[in-house]
Order: C-alpha cells, then sequence, then structure tokens
C-alpha cells in the first residue's frame, strides 16, 4: 500500500507554492488536468491562464500527463501554451518519464500533482516523482472514477494516520515537516494568488477515459 502513499495531501494545485519549489531547485511539473486544474471536460478558465503564466514567468517547465485522448489533452494544453502527453496508461510510469524528458528534468526537480490516487499518484510514485494528491475540483465524475474514490478512502485515512505520527515525531524535536503549499493566511485560510474557482462544472461528454 505505501506506493500509493502521496508525498503530500493538499487542497489545491493552486495553492501550491510553485516559486518556493523553484527556489529548492523543482524545475518542471507534471498536471493531471480533469478535476485537477478543471472540472471534468472543462477548457482552462482565468485561474488555470493565470497559473500557468506564473509558471512561465518564474521559468518552471509543466507537461500535462493524461490518460484521456489527444484531442482533449492537446487543446487545453494549446490555450496555456504547455506540452502534453495523452492516453498516459497511469498508473504505467511511462507517461511521467516521457514527460521528464521533453522537460529535460529529472526524478529529484520533478514534482506530480493529480487528484486520483490509483493513476496519478500511484504512476508517479513508481516514476521515483514526489507526488501530491490534491482534492478533485468537482464532484461530477463518471461512474468508474466514483468506485475508485471508494477505495481510496481507506488509503487516503492511513496516510493521515501515518502523517500525524510524524508531524508528532518532529513536533517533539522542534522541527516542522516541510510542505509545498503556500503560507496561510491568517486566518488559517490559504492564499489564493491565481483567483477563485467559479464552480463551474465541465463537461463530460469528451471523455473517453479518466484522467
Amino acid at each position: 500500500m505505501r506506493n500509493l502513499y502521496p508525498g503530500e495531501i493538499l487542497p489545491s494545485a493552486y495553492i501550491i507554492d510553485y516559486d518556493r519549489l523553484y527556489s529548492e531547485g523543482i524545475r518542471g511539473v507534471c498536471y493531471d488536468v480533469d478535476n485537477t486544474l478543471v472540472p471534468h471536460g472543462a477548457p482552462p478558465d482565468n485561474r488555470a491562464r493565470a497559473l500557468f503564466r506564473h509558471l512561465h514567468e518564474i521559468g518552471m517547465q509543466a507537461v500535462f500527463v493524461s490518460n484521456n485522448t489527444e484531442p482533449r489533452v492537446k487543446k487545453f494544453a494549446e490555450e496555456v501554451d504547455e506540452k502534453y502527453v495523452y492516453l498516459a496508461a497511469k498508473p504505467s510510469p511511462k507517461g511521467y518519464y516521457k514527460a521528464m524528458e521533453m522537460m529535460g528534468t529529472d526524478r529529484k526537480n520533478t514534482i506530480a500533482v493529480g487528484d486520483q490516487i490509483f493513476t496519478d499518484i500511484w504512476g508517479a510514485n513508481r516514476a521515483g516523482i514526489r507526488s501530491i494528491l490534491v482534492k478533485p475540483i468537482h464532484p461530477k465524475e463518471e461512474i468508474q472514477i466514483v468506485i475508485k474514490r471508494k477505495l481510496e478512502k481507506p488509503v487516503i485515512r492511513k496516510w493521515y494516520r501515518l502523517r500525524a505520527e510524524e508531524e508528532e515525531k518532529a513536533k517533539k524535536s522542534g522541527q516542522i515537516l516541510p510542505t509545498a503549499a503556500l503560507p496561510k493566511n491568517p486566518d488559517g485560510t490559504f492564499p489564493e494568488p491565481y483567483g477563485k474557482y467559479d464552480g463551474r462544472a465541465g463537461s463530460m461528454r469528451n471523455m473517453q477515459k479518466e484522467n
């Protein structure tokens, strides 16, 4: 089961501190698309466009690694001027290997961000990449993904138990576990540097494989 555990679980891909990751040596990000960045089948919204503009500004490379067909992934990638790998067959690590080759990065300076354990996280872990699980953006999902969500629950519960144990050990030694997240606001919420999600659902008509 350990190979299913993400390196970290965060609320959103949009609260990751990409500037700090870049300063720490990360040079490439492998993203899932549907329900990681936008709802299933949706085009890039203003928030997604702002994120990728910022990545371009700081010199961070990105590749979309998707199990979906080329028309869906290509269109999304072109709208934010990024590269892509389609029909990646996650959890196979091959799509991640190809993405790193496209970016000119390696396992040490690449991270993977996705919303599914049995595709995104498992595949990234098999490729030896630091993985970040984010919460699905929208609850509307195909039936096979709904079934997977139920299977994910015990893995996520176990991860949180292990994380709590690690945090307790770190606290006793006067340390804080590292995180990829932006520092929280005084009220305990995360900043929203790219704007808010507007709540729009995507269309799954073009979905032929789960992303």
